[in-house]
């Protein structure tokens, strides 16, 4: 499939409210999503459009989506024991939603499941972390504005 074609079907999605749109030329099948298929966490979006995959395939894939993984309490050293919410992606980590603005969440703070408890920008887009578990933030560990890798400690809530 020309290159072309699948700019202008990433454009098309974007400015949709499809989640998911796959295209069949032939034996080529080109599958567009929002968000990545395989993980127990889906980005939330604040202010720009939520990532997109392109995943060429033969044919189409049949998606079982994976039973949410329980939270793993933590047993680093210099945090608290509870569960911990780890950064689903690189990025920067943001703790308010603008420079300037009250932080989403503060030591101490209680919170419900869904609560945002702060964003990380990936690539110009902003991805919204939610509190998967309700309880006391008993710690943040990552700074406003600082690099965040894959799987790294951002909260831990008891």
């Amino acid at each position: 499939m020309d290159l072309r074609k699948v700019k202008k079907l990433i454009e098309l999605l974007e400015e949709s409210n499809l989640s998911e749109l796959e295209i069949k030329e032939g034996e080529e099948v080109v599958r567009l999503s929002r968000f990545p298929t395989g993980g127990a966490i889906a980005p939330q979006m604040i202010a720009a459009p939520a990532p997109m995959m392109i995943a060429p395939t033969a044919a189409p894939a049949a998606s079982a989506a994976p039973a949410a993984a329980p939270m793993p309490t933590t047993t680093e050293p210099g945090l608290p024991a509870g569960t911990v919410v780890r950064s689903p992606m690189v990025g920067t980590f943001y703790a308010a939603s603008s420079p300037g603005a009250e932080a989403f969440v503060k030591v101490g703070q209680q919170v419900k499941i869904g609560d945002p408890l702060g964003v990380i920008e990936a690539m110009k887009m902003f991805n919204q972390i939610e509190a998967e578990v309700a309880g006391t933030v008993l710690a943040i560990a990552a700074e406003n504005g600082q690099a965040v890798e894959f799987d790294e400690p951002l909260f831990v809530i008891g």
